[in-house]
């Protein structure tokens, strides 16, 4: 293995320059052999970051040595990688944030959940020799996630297993279309996906609970409708992604952006940029509405705009 050693000599007066480089150098996740040397695997990112500080710490009248050596035969560095302790830590603070599951306030848990979703990938980027304990703590959160999406909708759909199957999007239009009432997130995003992609005459009912949906209805988004969760076996698709691979729409990547957000907002998963101002925009449309005929109305024209924003993007990449 390809090992970086970086040398340095910081300025003693620039506090500043001192400071900058002991937080990219923990950020990076590199290993202290002493005062002023530090250890990394080399790669690329890894790479690019000890260059900046090399850089910075030049630029400001220190000195810094960028060396690459290969260490398989001379000591075992990888133990001084090892990050089972912060994995035990982590692991006790999605204990205990399960264990608040029924005492605590939903808004305040989902934050908390999704803070330790953000430090378990902030740890999991600095993890150059993965194991057994990053599998047990990913376990943990993911189970805990799942636990918080039942505990704040208790009629939330449990996923069947198998995959999400193709349709003749024929077989769809002018439709009545039928949701539990009350949207939000998934259920939101899914029924703007319907009229939006699909079914751009859809009409839609809001059901009091899911056996109260009619006979020649469209259901999504509840046990045993035609369009809701799947368990496949590369992990959940919530209702959003069912549809988007039910009529061919995973091709788009706009749309896929915006099913990492929903993903991420229904059950839990890798931290999105975007999500936690998306859901307090959401928190606020459904503030003003109300029906869900009227939120649904209001909460499509900010799917719109965050549709055509990522569209933007993509094709400025």
């Amino acid at each position: 293995m390809n090992w970086l050693l970086l040398i340095t000599t910081l300025p003693t007066r620039n506090a500043t320059t001192r400071m900058r480089a002991w937080r990219a150098l923990k950020a990076s996740g590199a290993a202290v052999l002493r005062d002023g040397v530090y250890l990394i695997p080399e790669t690329v990112h890894n790479t690019q970051c000890l260059t900046r500080v090399e850089h910075d710490i030049e630029d400001t009248g220190g000195t810094a040595y960028l060396l690459k050596f290969n260490g398989d035969n001379d000591y075992e560095f990888t133990t001084l990688f090892d990050r089972t302790l912060e994995y035990n830590q982590l692991a006790e603070e999605i204990t205990e944030c399960g264990n608040a599951l029924q005492t605590t306030d939903g808004s305040a848990l989902s934050r908390r959940v999704r803070k330790l979703r953000n430090t378990y990938e902030s740890l999991i980027a600095i993890d150059f020799f993965k194991g057994e304990a990053q599998r047990q703590v990913d376990a943990l959160l993911t189970t805990l996630e799942r636990q918080l999406a039942v505990a704040l909708s208790s009629d939330e759909p449990t996923g069947k297993s198998g995959a999400a199957v193709k349709v003749n999007p024929d077989d769809f239009k002018d439709r009545l279309w039928a949701t539990r009432k009350n949207l939000w997130v998934d259920r939101l995003a899914s029924a703007w996906l319907i009229r939006r992609f699909i079914d751009q005459r859809a009409r839609f009912a809001w059901l009091d609970a899911p056996v109260d949906c009619p006979s020649d209805a469209v259901g999504f988004d509840y046990d045993g409708a035609t369009f809701s969760h799947v368990e496949t076996p590369s992990g959940l698709l919530v209702t959003f992604e069912t549809l988007m691979t039910s009529f061919g729409l995973t091709q788009d990547r706009a749309l896929h952006r915006l099913a990492q957000i929903v993903h991420c907002l229904d059950v839990g998963g890798l931290g999105v940029a975007e999500a936690a101002g998306f859901e307090r925009i959401l928190h606020g449309i459904r503030a003003r509405s109300d029906d869900d005929d009227r939120l649904l109305r209001s909460a499509s024209i900010m799917f719109d705009d965050i549709y055509l924003a990522f569209q933007e993007e993509e094709k400025a990449v």
